[in-house]
């Protein structure tokens, strides 16, 4: 484990609505710039503070990268978009230097009855695989979110480098905020921007491939704090990519992750 895996948090909170980001948020790409888990997990926690009302869950968030999140001091600002007797619309962003990193959507919605039935399509996650030595992804800074994080990929001697599709489960080691606890919806938001990666399946060393977007749906609140993901990805000449997640917990299926890949030459 890195030293920045000692970290106590990812953020530390300085007064309402204003953070400061450590350095566990760093993202691969680079020490100053920050992994997308995070900062939709901190905007995902205010969406679900706001206005929270007894006997709704959210159910969806889709969240807009318009630019890198710096490694630095976020203001998170949130609102209720419309709100009515089963439904209510979300919406918030993130600021750093009064501009603009990260907006977000949240449909808020009335929780199903108990009469209604457990529906499961997919196959039960593979077992959660004993603990690994750290791995390594080439030419990523290391120092950072991917040292908070603990990742067991399934199948043996694969991980960050192997093509995929894959599937890992993975873990905070550390706190979203310090001194607070996280929530099923924040745990789910932390890992969520890594689905991709888990399946790198287009060369992002050749070429440039950068999600604009993730979007997690979530149709229970996920229980525990390993989450299972299975991630492959779609292409085309001329088009984009998409990356395409399922999210599991020990109990089995929770959710979907997609997001949107920008596939261009350097």
């Amino acid at each position: 484990m890195s030293k920045h895996a000692a970290s106590p948090a990812f953020y530390r909170r300085i007064d309402e609505g204003l953070y400061s980001s450590g350095p566990s948020t760093a993202g691969p790409w680079s020490p100053t710039a920050q992994h997308g888990g995070p900062p939709s997990a901190l905007l995902g926690r205010a969406l679900e503070k706001h206005a929270a009302r007894d006997g709704f869950r959210i159910a969806r968030v889709t969240l807009e990268l318009p630019r890198p999140v710096p490694v630095g001091d976020l203001q998170v600002h949130v609102r209720t978009r419309r709100s009515g007797g089963r439904t209510e619309l979300l919406e918030g962003e993130l600021t750093a230097g009064g501009k603009e990193v990260l907006t977000a959507r949240a449909w808020r919605v009335a929780e199903s009855p108990a009469t209604t039935p457990r529906l499961r399509p997919t196959a039960p996650p593979p077992q959660l695989p004993p603990p690994q030595l750290a791995h390594t992804m080439t030419g990523a800074h290391m120092d950072g979110y991917i040292s908070a994080m603990e990742w067991r990929f399934v199948e043996p001697g694969t991980g960050f480098d192997t093509p995929g599709p894959g599937t890992a489960w993975v873990r905070q080691r550390i706190p979203l905020v310090d001194g607070e606890e996280d929530t099923p919806l924040t745990r789910a938001l932390t890992v969520a921007d890594s689905s991709w990666a888990v399946a790198f399946e287009l060369d992002h060393h050749k070429g440039l491939v950068i999600n604009t977007d993730v979007t997690l749906a979530l149709h229970r609140a996920p229980v525990g704090e390993w989450f299972c993901v299975r991630s492959a990805t779609a292409a085309s000449p001329h088009g984009s990519g998409l990356a395409l997640g399922q999210l599991d917990d020990e109990a089995g299926d929770c959710g979907r992750v997609l997001q949107t890949l920008l596939v261009a030459d350097r």
